[in-house]
């Protein structure tokens, strides 16, 4: 590969050719996991709660060693100890009461959805003339309602984003798999 007519691109396509197996075992597992996904949508919201709240536990650890750091070299140490002890009570929060943090999560999104179709809304009204401002007020309701619903049916909304996740992860690993072995087919003739 030391061959100056081959550039670092085409040694990285050559690489990842050899690897083929690699990117077909990542596409196996995201069809793993999204068969999961849309068999059992309340274990993996579950889990996902879970797997965020170890995060936030071990983030909470290090913004606590970095305030004692800071502190200790005289720098400015309130926030770091404040996000610190913040990620700390809502990883322990999200591990005891998993649901909670779904939960949680469903509602942010709800009313991210009504603030932001209620702008669209406003701007619709606002907008004089034959612009296709019936659209963005279309588009501003459909965002409220789907916030409403979301805000209303919290433990639906979740299922429903979790299948919405199944449903990726399983055409990301198709995509994978079938990417890996033109993968395969480019390292037989490397």
């Amino acid at each position: 590969m030391n061959d100056p007519a081959v550039t670092p691109p085409m040694q990285r396509s050559a690489a990842l050719a050899r690897n083929w197996w690699a990117v077909l075992l990542r596409g196996l597992l995201g069809i793993v996991f999204g068969i999961f996904a849309l068999l059992q949508p309340a274990a993996v919201a579950a889990i996902l709660a879970l797997v965020f709240g170890i995060y936030l536990l071990v983030d909470g650890v290090f913004a606590l060693t970095a305030a004692i750091r800071a502190a200790t070299h005289h720098g400015r140490w309130a926030m770091l100890l404040l996000e610190g002890i913040l990620d700390l009570i809502v990883g322990v929060l999200a591990l005891a009461v998993p649901g909670a943090v779904v939960l949680g999560a469903v509602w942010v999104i709800a009313a991210w959805g009504v603030v932001t179709g209620g702008l669209m809304l406003a701007a619709a009204f606002r907008v004089h003339g034959s612009h296709g401002n019936w659209l963005l007020g279309l588009a501003g309701l459909v965002s409220v309602v789907w916030g409403v619903l979301l805000w209303f049916a919290p433990i639906a909304g979740a299922l429903v984003l979790t299948i919405w996740l199944g449903a990726y992860a399983l055409i990301f690993g198709v995509a994978m798999i079938a990417f890996a072995f033109r993968l395969r087919h480019a390292a037989q003739s490397i």
